[in-house]
Protein backbone atom coordinates (compact mmCIF):
# COMPACT_ATOMS: atom_id res chain seq x y z
CA UNK A 1 0.00 0.00 0.00
CA UNK A 2 1.11 3.69 -0.59
CA UNK A 3 1.75 4.67 2.94
CA UNK A 4 0.67 3.82 6.86
CA UNK A 5 -2.99 4.15 7.14
CA UNK A 6 -3.35 6.08 10.57
CA UNK A 7 -4.79 4.25 13.57
CA UNK A 8 -7.19 5.80 15.95
CA UNK A 9 -7.49 5.34 19.49
CA UNK A 10 -10.42 4.19 20.97
CA UNK A 11 -12.63 5.26 18.18
CA UNK A 12 -15.23 3.94 15.77
CA UNK A 13 -15.46 5.09 12.61
CA UNK A 14 -19.17 6.37 12.09
CA UNK A 15 -20.24 3.92 9.42
CA UNK A 16 -19.52 0.62 11.30
CA UNK A 17 -22.18 1.29 13.24
CA UNK A 18 -22.58 1.01 17.45
CA UNK A 19 -19.56 -0.32 19.80
CA UNK A 20 -19.51 -4.10 20.65
CA UNK A 21 -16.29 -4.68 22.20
CA UNK A 22 -17.36 -6.14 26.61
CA UNK A 23 -15.89 -8.57 28.84
CA UNK A 24 -18.25 -10.89 28.14
CA UNK A 25 -18.73 -11.93 31.66
CA UNK A 26 -18.81 -8.71 33.46
CA UNK A 27 -21.52 -5.98 33.76
CA UNK A 28 -18.78 -4.34 35.76
CA UNK A 29 -16.44 -4.40 32.78
CA UNK A 30 -18.55 -3.53 30.38
CA UNK A 31 -19.00 -0.76 32.81
CA UNK A 32 -15.27 0.04 32.76
CA UNK A 33 -14.40 -0.34 29.18
CA UNK A 34 -17.59 2.43 28.39
CA UNK A 35 -16.06 4.66 31.17
CA UNK A 36 -12.52 4.08 29.39
CA UNK A 37 -13.74 5.28 26.35
CA UNK A 38 -12.88 8.82 25.26
CA UNK A 39 -16.88 8.83 23.48
CA UNK A 40 -18.57 8.27 26.82
CA UNK A 41 -20.43 11.01 27.53
CA UNK A 42 -20.63 13.45 30.25
CA UNK A 43 -17.80 11.43 32.01
CA UNK A 44 -14.61 13.80 33.21
CA UNK A 45 -11.50 11.82 33.52
CA UNK A 46 -10.75 11.83 36.91
CA UNK A 47 -14.34 10.28 37.44
CA UNK A 48 -14.00 8.49 34.90
CA UNK A 49 -10.53 6.45 36.47
CA UNK A 50 -12.76 5.85 39.37
CA UNK A 51 -15.56 4.29 37.86
CA UNK A 52 -13.15 1.77 35.93
CA UNK A 53 -11.09 1.02 39.11
CA UNK A 54 -14.41 0.60 40.51
CA UNK A 55 -15.62 -1.55 38.05
CA UNK A 56 -12.55 -3.77 37.84
CA UNK A 57 -12.57 -4.81 41.46
CA UNK A 58 -16.36 -6.00 40.74
CA UNK A 59 -15.29 -8.03 38.01
CA UNK A 60 -12.44 -9.14 39.53
CA UNK A 61 -14.47 -10.76 42.54
CA UNK A 62 -17.12 -11.84 40.78
CA UNK A 63 -14.60 -14.31 38.36
CA UNK A 64 -13.10 -15.58 41.29
CA UNK A 65 -9.64 -15.63 39.50
CA UNK A 66 -6.64 -15.91 41.95
CA UNK A 67 -4.06 -14.60 39.13
CA UNK A 68 -5.32 -11.29 39.13
CA UNK A 69 -2.82 -10.53 42.12
CA UNK A 70 0.65 -11.41 40.65
CA UNK A 71 2.99 -13.36 43.23
CA UNK A 72 6.35 -11.83 43.47
CA UNK A 73 8.13 -13.69 41.31
CA UNK A 74 5.76 -12.70 38.42
CA UNK A 75 6.66 -9.23 39.44
CA UNK A 76 10.23 -9.68 39.39
CA UNK A 77 10.17 -11.42 35.57
CA UNK A 78 7.85 -8.27 34.45
CA UNK A 79 9.99 -6.09 35.96
CA UNK A 80 13.32 -7.26 34.26
CA UNK A 81 12.15 -8.62 30.64
CA UNK A 82 14.19 -8.36 27.95
CA UNK A 83 11.35 -8.18 25.60
CA UNK A 84 7.67 -8.14 25.33
CA UNK A 85 5.36 -10.03 22.69
CA UNK A 86 1.59 -8.68 22.63
CA UNK A 87 -1.30 -10.54 20.71
CA UNK A 88 -2.81 -7.32 18.32
CA UNK A 89 -6.84 -8.03 17.87
CA UNK A 90 -8.68 -7.74 21.15
CA UNK A 91 -5.31 -6.84 23.13
CA UNK A 92 -3.41 -3.93 21.66
CA UNK A 93 -6.82 -3.02 19.45
CA UNK A 94 -10.01 -3.20 20.48
CA UNK A 95 -11.33 -5.45 17.79
CA UNK A 96 -10.72 -8.72 15.71
CA UNK A 97 -9.34 -7.32 12.61
CA UNK A 98 -10.30 -9.94 10.42
CA UNK A 99 -13.74 -9.57 11.79
CA UNK A 100 -13.48 -6.19 10.92
CA UNK A 101 -12.53 -6.54 7.58
CA UNK A 102 -15.26 -10.01 6.89
CA UNK A 103 -18.12 -7.06 8.09
CA UNK A 104 -16.73 -4.85 5.48
CA UNK A 105 -16.64 -7.67 2.88
CA UNK A 106 -20.37 -8.55 4.16
CA UNK A 107 -19.25 -11.83 5.43
CA UNK A 108 -19.08 -10.57 9.30
CA UNK A 109 -21.52 -13.15 11.01
CA UNK A 110 -19.80 -16.49 9.28
CA UNK A 111 -16.28 -15.20 10.20
CA UNK A 112 -16.95 -14.17 13.61
CA UNK A 113 -18.51 -17.46 14.42
CA UNK A 114 -15.14 -18.81 12.83
CA UNK A 115 -12.98 -16.57 15.33
CA UNK A 116 -14.38 -17.24 18.48
CA UNK A 117 -13.62 -20.83 17.74
CA UNK A 118 -10.33 -20.41 17.17
CA UNK A 119 -10.08 -17.88 20.08
CA UNK A 120 -11.26 -20.41 22.48
CA UNK A 121 -9.10 -23.23 20.74
CA UNK A 122 -12.37 -25.34 19.54
CA UNK A 123 -10.62 -25.84 16.31
CA UNK A 124 -7.50 -25.62 14.71
CA UNK A 125 -6.43 -22.01 13.86
CA UNK A 126 -5.57 -22.90 10.29
CA UNK A 127 -8.28 -24.14 9.48
CA UNK A 128 -10.29 -21.49 11.36
CA UNK A 129 -8.01 -18.90 9.24
CA UNK A 130 -8.16 -21.50 5.91
CA UNK A 131 -12.46 -21.43 6.52
CA UNK A 132 -12.61 -17.14 7.02
CA UNK A 133 -10.20 -15.83 4.41
CA UNK A 134 -12.44 -18.41 2.14
CA UNK A 135 -15.55 -16.72 2.97
CA UNK A 136 -14.03 -12.53 2.87
CA UNK A 137 -12.18 -13.49 -0.28
CA UNK A 138 -10.69 -9.87 0.50
CA UNK A 139 -9.33 -8.37 -3.08
CA UNK A 140 -6.34 -5.74 -2.38
CA UNK A 141 -8.94 -2.51 -2.78
CA UNK A 142 -11.09 -4.23 -0.13
CA UNK A 143 -8.11 -4.42 2.44
CA UNK A 144 -7.18 -0.70 1.94
CA UNK A 145 -10.59 0.84 1.30
CA UNK A 146 -11.08 -1.45 5.28
CA UNK A 147 -8.39 0.39 6.60
CA UNK A 148 -9.17 3.97 5.70
CA UNK A 149 -13.19 3.73 6.48
CA UNK A 150 -12.34 1.62 9.75
CA UNK A 151 -8.93 2.46 10.90
CA UNK A 152 -7.78 0.12 13.79
CA UNK A 153 -9.31 1.26 17.02
CA UNK A 154 -6.36 1.29 19.87
CA UNK A 155 -7.04 0.12 23.42
CA UNK A 156 -6.91 2.25 26.15
CA UNK A 157 -3.34 2.72 27.43
CA UNK A 158 -1.71 0.70 25.38
CA UNK A 159 0.65 3.72 23.83
CA UNK A 160 1.47 4.80 27.65
CA UNK A 161 2.39 0.82 27.98
CA UNK A 162 4.27 0.39 25.52
CA UNK A 163 6.17 4.18 26.23
CA UNK A 164 7.18 3.29 29.34
CA UNK A 165 8.46 -0.52 28.04
CA UNK A 166 10.39 1.15 25.49
CA UNK A 167 11.91 3.70 27.67
CA UNK A 168 13.05 0.67 30.06
CA UNK A 169 15.03 -0.61 27.23
CA UNK A 170 12.48 -3.36 26.90
CA UNK A 171 11.83 -4.37 22.95
CA UNK A 172 8.41 -4.71 21.89
CA UNK A 173 7.01 -7.03 19.30
CA UNK A 174 3.59 -7.67 17.98
CA UNK A 175 2.92 -11.59 17.52
CA UNK A 176 -0.55 -11.53 15.99
CA UNK A 177 -2.49 -14.48 13.49
CA UNK A 178 -3.71 -11.70 11.87
CA UNK A 179 -2.73 -10.01 9.14
CA UNK A 180 0.62 -7.78 8.42
CA UNK A 181 -0.78 -5.48 6.18
CA UNK A 182 -3.55 -4.53 9.14
CA UNK A 183 -0.96 -4.46 11.53
CA UNK A 184 1.47 -2.06 10.10
CA UNK A 185 -0.83 1.08 10.53
CA UNK A 186 -0.69 -0.08 14.35
CA UNK A 187 2.83 -0.48 14.50
CA UNK A 188 3.39 2.91 12.83
CA UNK A 189 0.93 4.93 15.36
CA UNK A 190 2.70 2.68 17.91
CA UNK A 191 6.28 3.47 17.21
CA UNK A 192 7.11 0.14 17.02
CA UNK A 193 9.41 -0.84 14.28
CA UNK A 194 7.64 -3.46 11.01
CA UNK A 195 10.33 -5.45 11.37
CA UNK A 196 9.11 -6.78 15.14
CA UNK A 197 5.97 -7.63 13.64
CA UNK A 198 5.10 -11.43 13.56
CA UNK A 199 1.84 -12.01 11.66
CA UNK A 200 0.46 -13.75 8.95
CA UNK A 201 0.65 -12.56 4.70
CA UNK A 202 -2.35 -12.13 2.65
CA UNK A 203 -1.79 -13.00 -0.37
CA UNK A 204 -2.94 -11.41 -3.96
CA UNK A 205 -3.05 -11.80 -7.69
CA UNK A 206 -1.70 -9.45 -10.61
CA UNK A 207 -4.85 -7.72 -10.78
CA UNK A 208 -5.62 -7.41 -6.80
CA UNK A 209 -7.49 -10.09 -6.45
CA UNK A 210 -7.58 -12.66 -3.30
CA UNK A 211 -5.11 -15.50 -3.65
CA UNK A 212 -5.60 -16.40 -0.02
CA UNK A 213 -2.66 -16.22 2.25
CA UNK A 214 1.07 -17.49 3.49
CA UNK A 215 0.73 -21.00 4.50
CA UNK A 216 4.41 -20.69 5.54
CA UNK A 217 3.90 -18.48 8.19
CA UNK A 218 4.54 -19.37 11.62
CA UNK A 219 1.50 -17.67 12.89
CA UNK A 220 -1.02 -19.06 10.42
CA UNK A 221 -1.33 -22.21 12.33
CA UNK A 222 -1.98 -23.68 16.08
CA UNK A 223 1.19 -23.54 18.31
CA UNK A 224 2.68 -21.00 15.68
CA UNK A 225 2.80 -17.71 17.90
CA UNK A 226 4.87 -20.33 20.29
CA UNK A 227 7.20 -21.05 17.44
CA UNK A 228 7.42 -17.14 16.35
CA UNK A 229 8.12 -16.09 20.27
CA UNK A 230 11.07 -18.94 20.23
CA UNK A 231 12.18 -17.85 16.98
CA UNK A 232 12.18 -14.08 18.39
CA UNK A 233 13.88 -15.51 21.56
CA UNK A 234 16.83 -17.43 20.03
CA UNK A 235 17.49 -14.79 17.17
CA UNK A 236 17.77 -11.48 19.92
CA UNK A 237 19.31 -13.45 22.70
CA UNK A 238 16.80 -12.78 24.88
CA UNK A 239 16.39 -14.87 28.40
CA UNK A 240 13.03 -13.35 29.47
CA UNK A 241 10.48 -12.99 26.90
CA UNK A 242 6.24 -11.96 28.33
CA UNK A 243 3.87 -12.63 25.97
CA UNK A 244 0.35 -10.90 26.64
CA UNK A 245 -3.27 -11.67 24.93
CA UNK A 246 -6.82 -12.71 25.29
CA UNK A 247 -6.76 -15.95 23.30
CA UNK A 248 -5.78 -19.96 23.75
CA UNK A 249 -2.50 -18.91 20.73
CA UNK A 250 -1.32 -16.66 23.69
CA UNK A 251 -1.58 -19.03 26.25
CA UNK A 252 0.32 -21.74 23.90
CA UNK A 253 3.25 -19.58 23.65
CA UNK A 254 4.33 -20.04 27.34
CA UNK A 255 7.34 -22.68 26.54
CA UNK A 256 10.68 -22.95 27.75
CA UNK A 257 11.70 -22.07 24.71
CA UNK A 258 9.31 -19.33 24.22
CA UNK A 259 7.36 -17.44 26.47
CA UNK A 260 8.38 -17.80 30.14
CA UNK A 261 5.55 -15.63 31.22
CA UNK A 262 1.95 -15.68 29.94
CA UNK A 263 -0.26 -12.17 30.71
CA UNK A 264 -3.65 -12.54 29.72
CA UNK A 265 -5.71 -9.46 28.91
CA UNK A 266 -9.15 -9.46 29.59
CA UNK A 267 -10.22 -5.34 29.22
CA UNK A 268 -11.65 -6.15 25.62
CA UNK A 269 -12.52 -10.15 25.97
CA UNK A 270 -13.10 -12.69 28.66
CA UNK A 271 -11.71 -16.00 27.83
CA UNK A 272 -12.27 -17.53 31.15
CA UNK A 273 -10.64 -21.25 30.10
CA UNK A 274 -7.47 -18.49 29.02
CA UNK A 275 -7.39 -16.46 31.99
CA UNK A 276 -7.79 -19.49 34.38
CA UNK A 277 -4.29 -20.51 33.20
CA UNK A 278 -2.56 -17.09 32.69
CA UNK A 279 0.54 -16.33 35.15
CA UNK A 280 -0.97 -12.97 35.94
CA UNK A 281 -4.94 -11.45 34.37
CA UNK A 282 -5.16 -7.78 33.68
CA UNK A 283 -8.15 -6.03 33.05
CA UNK A 284 -6.36 -2.41 32.36
CA UNK A 285 -3.23 -2.04 30.82
CA UNK A 286 -2.80 0.64 33.96
CA UNK A 287 -2.01 -2.35 36.28
CA UNK A 288 1.17 -3.52 34.27
CA UNK A 289 2.22 0.25 34.15
CA UNK A 290 1.94 0.63 37.79
CA UNK A 291 4.05 -2.12 38.35
CA UNK A 292 7.37 -1.00 36.30
CA UNK A 293 10.14 0.94 37.39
Amino acid sequence: MAGPTSARISSRHPLSGPQSYSVRSSQGSQLALRAANPLFPCVKLSKARAVVAAAMEVSKASLGLANCQPSKDVLETWRNADAVCFDVDSTVCLDEGIDELADFCGAGQAVAEWTAKAMTGTVPFEEALSARISLIKPSLSQVEDCLEKRPPRISPGIADLIKKLKANNTEVFLVSGGFRQMIKPVAFELGIPTENIRANQLLFGTSGESAGFDPTEPTSRSGGKAVAVQQIRQDRGYKTVIMIGDGATDLEARQPSGAVLFICYAGVQMREAVAAKADWTVFDFQELIAELP
